[in-house]
């Protein structure tokens, strides 16, 4: 019998769209995978060759190739309990009355 953390990681490649825009109004970067394929927690995603930049006022949109890894089930634990204690740090809370000295 194989145990669960002794199984290596499922991996297959995917068509994707990466988009990358720089502008006055905005400034980001997508990669939607082909398919309707679910990412989870401790999951990876590469993809291959893909833009760094652009300059700006520029939006870029090109296909590339990405390799998904999907996580065995001790990473996917600990990827969400990483989540969770980082999430507690955005919770710090002033209790003071508002008014000042």
């Amino acid at each position: 019998m194989t145990m669960l953390w002794t199984k290596s990681p499922k991996r297959f490649d995917v068509p994707c769209t990466v988009e990358i825009e720089q502008t006055s109004e905005t400034l980001h970067a997508h990669v939607v995978l082909d398919g309707d394929i679910a990412i989870e927690p401790g999951d990876q995603v590469r993809v291959h060759d893909a833009p760094t930049g652009v300059a700006f006022g520029e939006r870029l949109v090109v296909r590339r190739t990405a390799t998904v890894v999907r996580a065995g089930p001790l990473d996917r634990l600990r990827a969400r309990i990483e989540g969770y204690l980082e999430l507690t740090e955005l919770y710090e809370v002033s209790f003071s009355d508002g008014r000042a000295s």
